[in-house]
């Protein structure tokens, strides 16, 4: 399996892409051991441009549990809103053929959302995010807040960087070591070394130490290709926010900040063009109009 060709990967979920890491996580996340004959299925959604952009690992657990868990880098408050759509799509795909209009009641698996988080920024070893806390308020309308939603989704954060949530990581040697890993490239890049430089470096460092050393012997050229991805990807996405920041756009400055944003952007752009992207992918993966993707790349394009 080459990185060039299956850029949805990233190296979490290519980590984490079969039953029995799978069972390890879940059991280190909730301290609760899932029997052995239990049957664990991944039903990631796969059908999108970029897999990290949509769903990251889904998987069932003898058709009575769905888990939904999400990696992020970044802090991102609309996690509950996003995973909805998620698990809409997985039980759209559970109840495939079955008649959902006939008179038998349909069972569904219980689902539970996970977030692990590894960012720079600070954050608590663990956090709570419901969807109930994005609902906008009606009492303008006249009507008045029960303080009992109709809708409600709860999502459990977990802080899995070197020295947080030390007990989940001890349980789980994958987990550790994708943690570990992440630290010490974190490590070398302050260090003023590159970043593949720093990749490179760190993949030595874990087989060196015996920290998933089978995994990255294996995998260590796709692994630097799939994270240099993601973290241009996600950086791009970072100077499209700070630039929404910014209220606006008014009409005798559009000009002037589309350019700006354009400039921020093209690198990205451009990386991904590397790794194979078309200019439609790109628009769709970067939210972007076609025709500002397309003036990014105006320098490179055939």
């Amino acid at each position: 399996m080459g990185a060039n060709t299956r850029y949805k990967d990233s190296v979490f979920s290519f980590l984490f892409s079969n039953p029995d890491t799978l069972r390890e996580l879940y059991g280190a996340i909730t301290g609760i051991e899932l029997p052995p004959d239990a049957a664990v299925t991944i039903n990631t959604l796969e059908d999108v441009l970029y897999k990290s952009l949509l769903n990251d690992i889904s998987f069932e657990v003898d058709h009575k549990l769905v888990v939904l868990v999400e990696h992020q880098s970044t802090v991102n408050p609309n996690m509950a809103i996003r995973l909805l759509m998620y698990i809409a799509r997985i039980y759209e795909k559970i109840t495939s053929g079955r008649n959902m209009y006939g008179s038998k009641k349909l069972f569904v698996p219980r689902p539970e959302f996970i977030v692990l988080y590894n960012g720079k920024a600070p954050y608590p070893d663990e956090a709570v995010l419901n969807l109930s806390e994005g609902f906008e308020g009606t009492e303008d309308l006249g009507i008045p807040d029960n303080g009992v939603p109709a809708l409600e989704l709860t999502v459990k954060v977990y802080n899995i960087n070197r020295g947080h949530n030390e007990g989940i990581i001890r349980r789980s040697e994958t987990l550790k070591g994708y943690s570990e890993f992440i630290a010490k490239v974190r490590e070398l890049e302050a260090l003023n070394r590159e970043r593949e430089d720093a990749m490179e470096g760190a993949i030595r460092w874990c087989i060196a130490n015996n920290i998933l050393r089978v995994f990255f012997e294996s995998h260590g050229t796709e692994v630097i290709n799939m994270l240099m991805t993601e973290w241009k990807l996600e950086e791009a996405l970072v100077v499209e926010r700070e630039e929404g920041r910014e209220e606006g756009w008014e009409k005798g400055r559009e000009e002037g900040r589309e350019k700006g944003r354009e400039e921020g952007l093209g690198e990205s752009v451009k990386n991904l063009l590397d790794f194979g992207m078309s200019p439609e992918q790109i628009s769709r993966a970067l939210k972007l109009p076609l025709d500002v993707v397309q003036r990014c790349l105006t320098p490179v394009l055939p």
